[in-house]
């Protein structure tokens, strides 16, 4: 009885995992999940500069192909919401606050689309995961 309520209890966690709700953001295709949230009043608004930790891995063979973490790297700056970055990043950090971590599901279109980015090993028409960590807001 304890090994079939341990594998229950398993199996539970699992589908739950798998069931985390992605959130969609209107007008987009791109879809995120908050894995940690953030602290603070300030969140990334359209103009603002902001400081992030992000890795990147293509959805197809889930390889990595960037990442701010990677020896040598910094946390890299830009201007949100006004298409410095890929636009299902640039919706997709909308809102963020300092210390918040965010899964970002990227559709090609919103990513590289059909020309992909074949010096990062991104396909064309590949779908991009980012994990982003918000470091600063100004």
């Amino acid at each position: 009885p304890g090994q079939k309520m341990l594998r229950t209890a398993l199996l539970f966690v699992a589908l739950a995992v798998s069931a985390a709700e992605l959130m969609p953001i209107a007008g987009f295709e791109t879809k995120f999940e908050v894995s940690k949230p953030g602290t603070g009043a300030a969140v990334v608004s359209k103009g603002n500069t902001v400081t992030v930790h992000a890795t990147g891995t293509v959805q197809e063979s889930n390889k990595k192909f960037w990442s701010t973490k990677d020896p040598g790297q910094q946390p890299f700056t830009y201007q949100a919401g006004v298409g410095k970055v890929i636009a299902g990043w640039d919706q997709g950090c909308l809102g963020m606050k300092v210390g918040e971590v965010r899964q970002l599901h990227i559709p090609p279109h919103e990513g590289y689309g059909e020309r992909g980015f074949p010096a990062w090993g991104i396909p064309p028409n590949g779908g991009l995961r980012f994990e982003i960590e918000v470091v600063s807001i100004a």
